[in-house]
């Protein structure tokens, strides 16, 4: 049985998923999420990790909690999960 997630795909990166919002995709940690958007649309991995790490500046957010797991964060089945800018304080 898969293991399937959705992905909502912030507006900056929709050009590189051909305008979707959202994108039902396999995996059961952050890393195989975004090597599976990868496999289904080039590209999506350089705007989000910045080697073996999300890039600096971003977070994701699992089934709405944010974790400092980062790509080691585990993604349950039918999660909904969100790449977020985060917020700098002044």
């Amino acid at each position: 049985m898969k293991h399937m997630v959705t992905v909502v795909i912030p507006p900056l990166l929709r050009s590189v998923t051909g305008g979707q919002s959202s994108v039902a995709t396999e995996g059961r940690t952050v890393r195989q999420v975004v090597q599976n958007l990868e496999r289904l649309h080039p590209g999506v991995a350089a705007r989000l990790c910045e080697g073996e790490r999300l890039k600096p500046g971003l977070a994701v957010s699992v089934n709405g909690t944010v974790s400092s797991l980062g790509l080691m964060q585990a993604v349950p089945d039918g999660a909904e999960v969100h790449f977020i800018p985060a917020i700098g304080g002044g």
